[in-house]
């Protein structure tokens, strides 16, 4: 019975010592190097995206800046219709 809960206790605490403190290499990339090239192109594309959307919406918020100081987007009274 000694011998089967110290066997036990052993195998726990071999089983159980990279859970405390030891640290385990965990690989982020992968080792091949073209999924090295695909991870970092996908970066690329996705900060470019990013910074092309930013440009978009600068431009669209001057162009509504512009059409508001002009007065194009007030309604005028004295326009005629056809009815």
């Amino acid at each position: 019975m000694k011998k089967q809960i110290i066997s036990t206790l052993l195998f726990l605490l071999l089983t159980a010592s990279p859970l405390f403190g030891a640290e385990t290499e965990v690989e982020v990339f992968p080792a091949a190097p073209y999924s090295r090239f695909i991870i970092y192109e996908s970066l690329a594309v996705l900060w470019l995206f990013i910074i092309s959307l930013i440009v978009i919406i600068r431009m669209k918020l001057r162009e509504i800046e512009r059409t508001q100081k002009l007065g194009i987007n007030r309604k005028e009274d004295k326009v005629p219709s056809l009815e």
